[in-house]
């Protein structure tokens, strides 16, 4: 579904993934809002599920990444400024905001900013401060196809996983380094590796918009995440009253653990 959304800088198209449904603006809505250098994809089991189970789904490219156009946005705050718009593009007044990593930051800030329109907050793999550390960023920087490679020994909780998604004896390791080189390729205007690990890095307004996050709050953490580790999401869970939930799996949860990470999701949204 293309978006025509309107931003400070004019009206730039946008890709939504719908899960395989036309999108209805009579359903409740779930946005799902993905990672550093990542895409819609990453969310494909999930919005699928949801889309063909009563609601609409809008699983959105972030400026600059997978099928949206435009740069890449600056910081936490503007992709949040975005995303509102995003929903004001798709007829939307209020939705559920699900993001992964970076992804669950632009969510939180976004619920913050306009709390009518966030029926609920699902931070997955989340953590705050994200703070990125020097070694990584500033491999990010100097040789991003090194870093994609270290990035992928982090985030995943063993060497295989089965079952795993999209299916038993998919290599996780390969596809997450093929999407996470493709999204890197497909910006020719900056390294946006070392641009997404900026702004997660550089964004300090997680405990002020807590405070202002009306709608309940829920984490889905992997218990054995090495990125955002669940002890580095204990201030944040607590400054949302949010209820948090572990599944068996590092940060690329959502592929790792497919079906815990669906169910879990069920029962926030629920």
């Amino acid at each position: 579904m293309e978006l025509i959304v309107n931003t400070p800088d004019g009206a730039t198209p946008a890709y939504a993934y719908t899960g395989g449904k036309a999108f209805d603006t009579s359903l409740p809505c779930v946005v799902f809002i993905h990672g550093a250098l990542n895409d819609h994809s990453v969310w494909t089991l999930l919005a699928r599920w949801f889309a063909h189970h009563g609601r609409s789904v809008l699983a959105v490219d972030l400026p600059g990444h997978g099928r949206s156009q435009g740069l890449p946005l600056a910081s936490v705050e503007a992709a949040a400024d975005w995303l509102l718009a995003a929903l004001d593009a798709a007829g939307m007044t209020q939705a559920a905001l699900v993001g992964h990593s970076m992804g669950s930051l632009i969510a939180l800030e976004a619920a913050a900013r306009a709390p009518a329109r966030a029926s609920r907050l699902v931070m997955v793999g989340t953590a705050y401060p994200m703070k990125v550390s020097d070694v990584l960023l500033n491999t990010s920087r100097d040789d991003p196809l090194r870093a994609i490679d270290m990035v992928n020994a982090f985030s995943h909780s063993g060497f295989a996983a089965k079952p795993s998604y999209p299916g038993p004896g998919a290599w996780l390791h390969g596809a997450d380094r093929a999407l996470m080189r493709r999204v890197q390729a497909g910006q020719t205007a900056l390294n946006l590796f070392h641009h997404d690990f900026g702004v997660c890095n550089a964004y300090a307004g997680g405990t002020a918009a807590a405070a202002k996050v009306e709608c309940p709050a829920h984490l889905i953490l992997g218990e054995r995440d090495q990125m955002t580790t669940p002890r580095q999401a204990r201030e944040i869970a607590q400054a949302l009253k949010a209820k948090v939930q572990t599944v068996p799996a590092g940060h690329t949860l959502m592929a790792e653990a497919p079906d815990a990470v669906l169910a879990a999701l069920r029962s926030a949204l629920s």
